[in-house]
């Protein structure tokens, strides 16, 4: 039986040592990493780069950043540069984490790291070339309360998993968010909102042996709801994501002696529960909430890079090239290609 819950390891952020952050595409998400970096650690942020010079100038002024570049090729040159943070469409990735790391710049990429398995293992191949780190933002897998179940994996106190759930959806029509519904920019609920669920999955039972999806396309050839169930040995995990309706967001692993249940919204710092029947055990989610949560995953680049590591132990790039084939699978099994893109191959079938 469960009497305690383990400590999580995870470093206040503001131990971190500071490098010097170039920001490539001043969007939404790069506002929250900024305020979130600025607050909690000693990162520095000192160029920002974008092909409008309106909104780097914006950005720059809201930030106190020295330096705008217009291109992006001009920022991953800027020599005062140490890392990059690619926070552009999901369709822009790939090549702009090859251009930084052709400059010998670290990167640090929002989620999904790049459109498929494919253009991931190019980018992981041209950073382990170039000795530099190339991580996914996926801040999710950097927080406390993600370390305390990691460890309860770990040491085996939940015993077999046997059943994973987790489903992230939200309404978002396109006039909301016009990149979400362009097939150009790899839009759609998938890599947007459902690669949480599936990372989840991924952290919790590794790759699946066998994935089973359905999903709605729009007529413009996106998904705007998908349904995956991935088995792995005895386990089953069972994720939804949708861009047409707020789902609970919410996760839940069970084993066969403990169940631990994550509440909305699962993919931030939340109270972990533990139940074991008898009792439950709560997981403080530390003293950063919300979106400030994203400058977890900034502080552990700067940590590796400070150590000399250039593969994160707590999302390796294997695993991360792992998590897009299994959207590749995915988006093959309800139709989903990108202009311009191979279309993914299928999944290798299971050993039997």
């Amino acid at each position: 039986m469960i009497t305690s819950l383990p400590v999580s390891r995870v470093p206040d952020p503001s131990l971190a040592p500071p490098l010097r952050w170039g920001i490539l595409g001043p969007g939404g998400i790069a506002h929250a990493f900024a305020r979130s970096v600025q607050k909690h650690s000693r990162q520095q942020l000192v160029a920002v780069g974008s092909r409008s010079p309106e909104r780097a100038e914006a950005f720059a002024a809201e930030f106190e950043i020295p330096r705008v570049h217009t291109s992006y090729e001009s920022l991953v040159a800027d020599p005062q540069v140490d890392v990059v943070y690619v926070a552009t469409p999901h369709s822009h990735h790939h090549a702009q984490a090859l251009l930084a790391i052709a400059a010998g710049k670290h990167v640090l990429v929002e989620k999904a790291f790049t459109r498929n398995a494919t253009e991931a293992r190019e980018v992981a191949d041209a950073a382990t070339a170039a000795g530099v780190v190339a991580l996914e933002a996926m801040w999710t897998r950097f927080l406390p309360g993600t370390d305390v179940l990691r460890q309860l994996l770990t040491d085996g106190a939940l015993g077999e998993v046997v059943s994973v759930t987790a489903d992230f959806g939200l309404r978002i029509p396109p006039e909301d968010a016009v990149r979400l519904h362009d097939p150009a920019l790899a839009g759609g609920a998938l890599l947007d909102l459902g690669i949480y669920p599936v990372s989840f999955a991924s952290l919790v039972l590794g790759p699946p042996e066998q994935v089973t999806a359905t999903g709605q396309l729009t007529a413009a050839g996106i998904d705007e709801h998908v349904r995956a169930v991935l088995r792995a040995g005895a386990a089953e995990a069972v994720l939804t994501t949708s861009l047409t309706a707020r789902t609970h967001t919410t996760a839940q692993v069970i084993g066969t002696l403990a169940r631990v249940d994550l509440p909305a919204d699962f993919y931030t710092p939340v109270p972990l529960r533990v139940s074991t029947g008898h009792t439950t055990l709560t997981a403080d989610p530390g003293r950063i909430l919300g979106h400030e949560g994203l400058v977890y995953p900034a502080a552990h680049l700067a940590q590796l890079v400070a150590d000399g590591t250039t593969d994160s132990p707590l999302l390796p790039l294997e695993e991360t090239i792992g998590i897009l084939t299994t959207t590749d699978e995915i988006r093959r099994q309800i139709g989903v290609v990108y202009p311009g893109e191979v279309t993914p191959s299928p999944a290798p079938a299971p050993t039997p």
